[in-house]
């Protein structure tokens, strides 16, 4: 996540026109899906054509698991396991929880042991490290990040992510898990191989010790970012930098029997993939550099390296053209590399649209209410139908801060979030934001493998204050999943129209998540007439033949 200071950001809502000559205008109201619209639309779904294989939603752990897994009352923090990771259902055939499929582990680099003198001030943004010199290795380090991996995984988690930082502090040029350098990644001459060992020693020992299989490694993040300050860890890279670690990690990985894939990008917003940035041209074009056809730097050949480039949603949701159009140009570069998948893997709210888009009209301020639940789904929907995402990923799963940032909010009982170190570092009170919910109605549903469907009848692009639609089939088992994300004020009725299979008994099971439902199974509709409710998010859930 890029910290960001008290500055506002100011964005105007301009309409941009595009090759494929459409218009999405700033108006809440105003487009081609409008609440005007009445009578019942036909949703066509074409089960023949495939779109891009699902690989799972998730969310982080950095930072406020690690106090809560470690200082917590046991009930308090299985009910947050069981809310980010259950895939059960209640008597009344209610999600427990939203059942997440990847879990991003925050691997460590040392901030904590140093306590203020790492200069990153808030106690909770630092992060212990498995070793202090590359040579003794204390695993209990970590503890309540170790704690809620192993939550996940006994709730059926399917992958397990670890991503870093900034370089160890004893790897790193000036000793701090912040940089000091503009430009290049932090660490001392000739310790590439250093860190290839910390990483491979840490995921070596998490299965061993704690019987933790990582599958996926992201060793940077941000790059584009100088991460100078004293908010975070953090250290920008250049696509040398990640070149050259890449190639050292790889044989590495492979000699210790570790068959975790390595993952690039993590770009802080989708611009770096596919643009060359002013100022930062080095860390820029990742698609191309990394796996571009004809570069010379391209990392595709390396058998354990994830042939995926992620980045993070930030910045480009606001305006909406700005959201639709980013999301066009990923898109665009991704599908010019055969088989290459995109991520977009963290958001919270960086922005700021205003009091009629967002409460508070940016990010600060906690909401756990429908209105972020929506602003939300449309970029899952919009990144996942625009930008041809695979894997959806939140940021930070719990929030101890009164800010947009949480699945799951923690509180005092008398605030809505604190600074001081101490607020909520032993107990506290567990709040299930919509946001939760809305992300349960793809994450519990859309299962790793799925593989979403054509939908003819809907453009998406155009769709981002109506009715947003999305369809994924499960060729195994023969469910159909539609997740529709109602944005206008009004109800609307649609009829399906399935071509490549029939819908068994033509009916559809709808899971709701609204101002005034989380989630919640109805019963079963008609699929030749059903309403999608205004300001909601339904999954239908039905199989096919």
């Amino acid at each position: 996540m890029r910290l960001i200071n008290n500055n506002k950001v100011s964005l105007l809502c301009a309409g941009l026109l595009f090759a494929n000559s459409f218009m999405v205008s700033c108006d809440s109201e105003n487009n081609g899906n409008s609440d005007s619209e009445t009578g019942t639309a036909e949703l066509s779904i074409n089960l023949d054509a495939n779109l891009q294989t699902m690989e799972g939603f998730g969310a982080s752990d950095a930072w406020q698991s690690n106090f809560i897994g470690k200082n917590w009352p046991s009930d308090k923090k299985n009910k947050i396991a069981d809310l980010l990771f259950s895939k059960e259902l209640d008597t009344d055939g209610n999600p427990k929880g939203i059942g997440l499929s990847l879990w991003r582990f925050n691997l460590g680099s040392g901030s904590a042991e140093q306590g203020d003198a790492s200069d990153i001030t808030d106690e909770w943004r630092r992060t212990e490290c498995f070793t202090t010199d590359g040579v003794t290795y204390n695993m209990n380090k970590q503890a309540g990040q170790v704690w809620f991996m192993k939550a996940a995984k006994e709730r059926g988690l399917e992958k397990l992510l670890a991503f870093a930082n900034s370089a160890p502090v004893y790897l790193t040029q000036n000793g701090k898990a912040h940089a000091s350098i503009k430009e290049f990644y932090n660490i001392k001459d000739s310790k590439w191989s250093e860190l290839a060992d910390f990483w491979t020693t840490s995921l070596d020992k998490l299965k061993k010790e704690h019987g933790l299989t990582i599958d996926y490694v992201s060793p940077f993040n941000e790059p584009q970012y100088e991460w100078d300050g004293s908010g975070q860890e953090g250290s920008p890279a250049t696509n040398a930098n990640i070149y050259s670690f890449v190639n050292v990690l790889s044989p590495k990985l492979q000699s210790k029997g570790l068959e975790a894939k390595i993952v690039v990008g993590e770009g802080g917003s989708y611009e770096p993939l596919y643009k060359t940035i002013s100022g930062k041209e080095n860390r820029s074009n990742q698609i191309d550099y990394f796996f571009g056809v004809n570069s010379a730097k391209s990392i595709a050949g390396l058998s354990n390296v994830k042939k995926t480039i992620s980045a993070h949603s930030y910045w480009q949701a606001w305006p909406l053209t700005e959201l639709v159009h980013s999301r066009q140009l990923a898109a665009a570069r991704t599908q010019s590399v055969a088989g290459l998948s995109l991520w977009s893997s963290e958001y919270c709210v960086l922005e700021s649209p205003g009091t009629s888009e967002l409460p508070g009209g940016a990010g600060a301020g906690r909401d756990l209410g429908m209105q972020l639940a929506l602003w939300t789904a449309r970029i899952i929907s919009t990144d996942i139908a625009v930008g041809g995402v695979s894997s959806w990923q939140w940021w930070t799963a719990i929030s101890r801060g009164d800010y947009k940032d949480g699945l799951i909010h923690v509180d005092d009982g008398s605030s809505n979030g604190a600074g001081n170190a101490d607020y909520c570092k032993n107990d506290g009170y567990i709040r299930d934001s919509k946001t939760l919910w809305a992300l349960g109605n793809f994450s519990f549903f859309v299962k790793p493998g799925m593989v979403r469907v054509q939908i003819p009848s809907v453009d998406n692009s155009t769709s981002v204050n109506g009715v947003m639609v999305t369809a994924y089939k499960d060729a195994a088992t023969k469910k159909l999943v539609v997740v529709a994300v109602n944005v206008g004020k009004s109800a609307k009725d649609y009829k399906l129209n399935l071509s490549g299979g029939a819908l068994t008994d033509n009916k559809l099971t709808p899971y709701t998540t609204s101002e005034t439902l989380s989630l919640k199974k109805g019963i079963a509709v008609e699929a030749s007439g059903f309403e999608i409710p205004a300001k909601s998010v339904v999954t239908y859930v039905g199989t096919y033949k």
